[in-house]
């Protein structure tokens, strides 16, 4: 891989952004009949972030996160070549990147949406890497942010308890070769149980037209989630997504300092760790404060674990995303100061 590209690429910045407004297991509680107990042992959630009833949206989450990462580095917004914001619930079903890039001053850069819901960040960052190191551009702003309690039925006991509201942002810049810190990825589809976990398109009835015209209309309905067969799903083929993206990296779990998955469940996490015989103290996890964030929850994990000095200089950390669709996705990456 390195012998084919034109120049590295490494994330140099990150920033994250979270609603005000947390939703704990005893209000939900008083929405559904659960328990703070039932929940966490079930999900190891405890509480969630999620947009109110003002005028707050998703650009206005990314947009912050975006604004933290920029910060960090002292970064002009017009040195930004290109934003891909990763997300599943966008304010404009035409894309919402160029009201991020509108909001945040980004006047030079080239803006797009890309949907892959809780993979979506990870295959972000892999499409934002080939254009960096085929030497297209210099500074992309990787974001992923989701409001899924906009699509979330809260009366639906199986699926009101995970999801969150979230964005995290990344600037990948592009770096001479040898300081290249995107080690290689693996990405994978399965089409056939797209039904498993989606935001189902329902037809309305027929309406007519000029008497002639007919035209079929209808409404985006609630997430639909079969929770035991995305479980089964995620512990069976993301740990062989891993070690397919290690073993064409030449890298051992052993050699491993860290391991971010989707925080999706965490059973799934430790289920994960333990197929690929990973330590649990290494896997990186906030979880229990934030629940499901969607295409957010790998981004606002990684900007938490760096914040907290978590990750050091030369930590190679694996990245996975898994979910709707249903697409699954690795990344390695070596973080570089």
């Amino acid at each position: 891989m390195m012998s084919s590209i034109l120049q590295g690429a490494h994330i140099l910045a990150t920033g994250s952004a979270v609603p005000d407004l947390r939703v704990n297991n005893r209000h939900l509680s008083q929405v559904v009949e659960t328990s703070d107990e039932w929940i966490v042992t079930r999900t190891g959630i405890k509480e969630r972030r999620i947009l109110d009833d003002k005028d707050e949206s998703i650009i206005d989450l990314a947009s912050l996160a975006s604004a933290r990462a920029l910060k960090k580095v002292s970064m002009d917004p017009l040195e930004i070549d290109l934003i891909i914001l990763a997300t599943s619930s966008p304010n404009d079903l035409f894309g919402s990147a160029s009201q991020l890039q509108a909001k945040i001053g980004a006047d030079k850069a080239v803006a797009f949406d890309l949907t892959a819901a809780c993979s979506g960040f990870v295959l972000a960052l892999v499409t934002a890497t080939q254009f960096i190191q085929n030497g297209s551009y210099t500074n992309i702003l990787v974001v992923g942010a989701d409001v899924l309690s906009k699509w979330t039925d809260w009366s639906d006991r199986s699926t009101c308890i995970l999801f969150g509201d979230a964005a995290g942002a990344a600037i990948l810049q592009a770096c001479p070769k040898e300081k290249n810190g995107i080690l290689g990825f693996q990405l994978n589809t399965d089409g056939r149980k797209y039904k498993q976990l989606s935001i189902p398109y329902e037809k309305d009835n027929e309406t007519s037209y000029h008497q002639t015209l007919k035209i079929t209309q209808g409404k985006f309905k609630y997430i639909k989630m079969d929770g035991k067969e995305v479980y089964k799903f995620a512990v069976s083929q993301v740990p062989i997504s891993i070690m397919q993206c290690l073993d064409s990296l030449k890298i051992s779990t052993s050699d491993i300092d860290w391991l971010l998955l989707h925080q999706a469940n965490a059973r799934i996490l430790d289920a994960v760790a333990h197929k690929l015989s990973i330590n649990s103290n290494k896997l990186i996890s906030n979880l229990s404060k934030y629940g499901n964030t969607s295409a957010a929850s790998i981004p606002l994990a990684l900007d938490e674990a760096l914040d907290n000095n978590t990750i050091t200089s030369n930590d190679k950390i694996v990245i996975s995303g898994f979910g709707a669709g249903l697409t699954w996705a690795t990344i390695v990456i070596q973080w570089k100061c």
